[in-house]
C-alpha cells in the first residue's frame, strides 16, 4: 500500500483542499484497508480498492461549516489604507501542500505538468465549489484519466450517472482560467526569482515591486484581505509589512509553483519561521503572492525550525 501513498495524497488533497487533511485521509485510507484486508478479493486491483475507500474517507469526513477557499473568492480587494487585519479558521482556507508529497519523481515530462496544473490554488479553491461525489468523478476522469466505466465501478453507479456528473461538473468549473500553464522553470523565471530573493532579503521594496504584474494579487490567510497591484504592494510591505526587514527566505516547491520559508529576525538570535509564500509566474513576471501566515506547515515542507545568524 505504500508504494501508492503519493499519488493517494494527491488525490485527498485535490478532494478536501487541505494537505493536512489529505494526509490524515490516506493514513485512514490504509487503516481500513488493512482491517478489511481479508475481504479484498483481488477482483480489482490494490490501487483501485485503495481508491474507492479513500473516496469513501473523503466523502465521510465530517462537514465543515464553509467551503475552504482563497480571500480573493470571498471578498473584494482591500487597500493599505483600509486594511483590517482579523484572522478567520483555519478550515476557512485552501491549503497548500509540497510538490514532493503528491507528485510523480520524474517521469514524463508533460504528464509531470499536467499533474502540477491539477493542483494550483485555483483550481483547488474551484473544485471545493462541486458536491463530493461531482468532485471526485471530475478529478478521477479529467486529472487521473479513468475511464467511465471504472469510475462507475468505484463509486458503485452507472457509466451514464458518472458522464452525467462530469458534464455537470465541468459546466461548473466552465469560468475556471489556465491561461498560463504551470510548468518546470526556465532560466530567465529562475533569473527572476532569485532578483526577488535579493531584493527581499536586502529589502530593496521599489525594486521588489518592479517584477510584479501591474495586476498581481497579494494576500495573506488566515486573514482574509488582499491587494492588489505593485503600488498597494509596496504601501503594505513599508507600512503594515515593515517587520519583514531583515528576513531571510529558503526555497521550495508547492502546489506546482516556486515557494519560500520566509524567517523574520528573532529578538533572541537569527531568524524564526514567519509565512510560507507561494508565487505564481505570468508572462515573466510574478502574478501573485500568497503568504501564508502559518508556520506549523514548515515541517511538513521539510524547513527548519529556525536559523542560526549568519
Amino acid at each position: 500500500m505504500e508504494d501508492h501513498r503519493r499519488e493517494l495524497t494527491g488525490y485527498c488533497y485535490r478532494m478536501l483542499g487541505a494537505g493536512s487533511e489529505a494526509e490524515d485521509a490516506v493514513q485512514e485510507t490504509f487503516l481500513r484497508a488493512w482491517r478489511s484486508r481479508e475481504g479484498f478479493e483481488r477482483r480489482a486491483t490494490l490501487r483501485s480498492w485503495l481508491y474507492r475507500i479513500a473516496t469513501n474517507v473523503c466523502i465521510d469526513m465530517p462537514a465543515r461549516p464553509q467551503r475552504r477557499a482563497r480571500p480573493m473568492d470571498l471578498v473584494s480587494p482591500s487597500t493599505t489604507a483600509t486594511a483590517v487585519l482579523n484572522e478567520l479558521p483555519e478550515y476557512t482556507w485552501v491549503q497548500p501542500i509540497a510538490d514532493a508529497r503528491v507528485l510523480p519523481a520524474g517521469g514524463d515530462p508533460a504528464e509531470v505538468a499536467a499533474q502540477r496544473e491539477s493542483i494550483r490554488l485555483a483550481l483547488i479553491a474551484a473544485l471545493q465549489h462541486l458536491p463530493p461525489r461531482q468532485r471526485a468523478v471530475l478529478i478521477l476522469r479529467e486529472v487521473l484519466h479513468w475511464q467511465a466505466s471504472e469510475v462507475a465501478e468505484l463509486l458503485d453507479t452507472t457509466t451514464a450517472s458518472v458522464n452525467s456528473a462530469l458534464q455537470r461538473a465541468r459546466a461548473a468549473l466552465d469560468g475556471f482560467s489556465d491561461e498560463d500553464p504551470v510548468r518546470a522553470l526556465d532560466r530567465e523565471e529562475e533569473e527572476l526569482l532569485a532578483r526577488y530573493v535579493r531584493a527581499f532579503e536586502s529589502y530593496d521594496i521599489d525594486t521588489l515591486v518592479t517584477l510584479l504584474r501591474d495586476d498581481a494579487t497579494f494576500s495573506m490567510p488566515p486573514h482574509p484581505l488582499w491587494l492588489q497591484g505593485p503600488l498597494e504592494v509596496s504601501r503594505w510591505m513599508l507600512g503594515p509589512g515593515i517587520g519583514c526587514t531583515g528576513s531571510r527566505l529558503l526555497p521550495v516547491r508547492a502546489n506546482g509553483c516556486p515557494a519560500f520559508g520566509q524567517y523574520k529576525r528573532d529578538p533572541a538570535r537569527g531568524h524564526s519561521p514567519w509565512a510560507l509564500a507561494i508565487l505564481e509566474l505570468q508572462d515573466g513576471r510574478i502574478a501573485a503572492i500568497h503568504n501564508y501566515l502559518n508556520t506549523e506547515l514548515f515541517d511538513a515542507f521539510g524547513l527548519p525550525p529556525h536559523l542560526d545568524s549568519v
